[in-house]
């Protein structure tokens, strides 16, 4: 998972696909970060992507560098502790710009059931599952 944590910083924004309905919805994303031994993200509770996740949390985000992309499969599953959140908005100070571990917005959501592909045009796709 190290792998795939390193590529998504890397490459800096990340594109998180879920479903609205029947329509698939993307947006770009930046926050990967590890907290106790999971692959987290964050965003905000009054958003359509987060209504988004709680009804449907199976995912896939997407990145792209150097020429070789990663996809990420799986679900999400949203950690309400304060320490969890805590852990993220200091991996991410430019977020307690607009979060804070203690308001009603702030919402993390880390990975369960998940199987990252590294893939290229010069080399066979290589899999994680985490």
């Amino acid at each position: 998972m190290e792998r795939v944590v390193q590529f998504l910083k890397d490459a800096g924004t990340y594109y998180l696909a879920t479903v609205d309905g029947d329509q698939p919805r993307v947006r770009p994303f930046g926050t990967a970060h590890v907290f106790e031994g999971r692959l987290y993200l964050q965003t905000g509770k009054v958003k359509d992507v987060s209504k988004q996740i709680h009804a449907n949390p199976k995912v896939e985000i997407c990145a792209f560098l150097n020429g070789e992309w990663l996809r990420v499969a799986g679900e999400l599953e949203e950690d309400p502790r304060r320490e969890a959140k805590v852990s993220m908005l200091d991996a991410y100070p430019d977020l307690q710009k607009m979060y804070s571990a203690d308001d009603d917005n702030t919402e993390v959501f880390f990975f369960k059931n998940a199987t990252a592909t590294f893939s290229s045009f010069t080399k066979a796709p290589e899999t994680v599952t985490f």
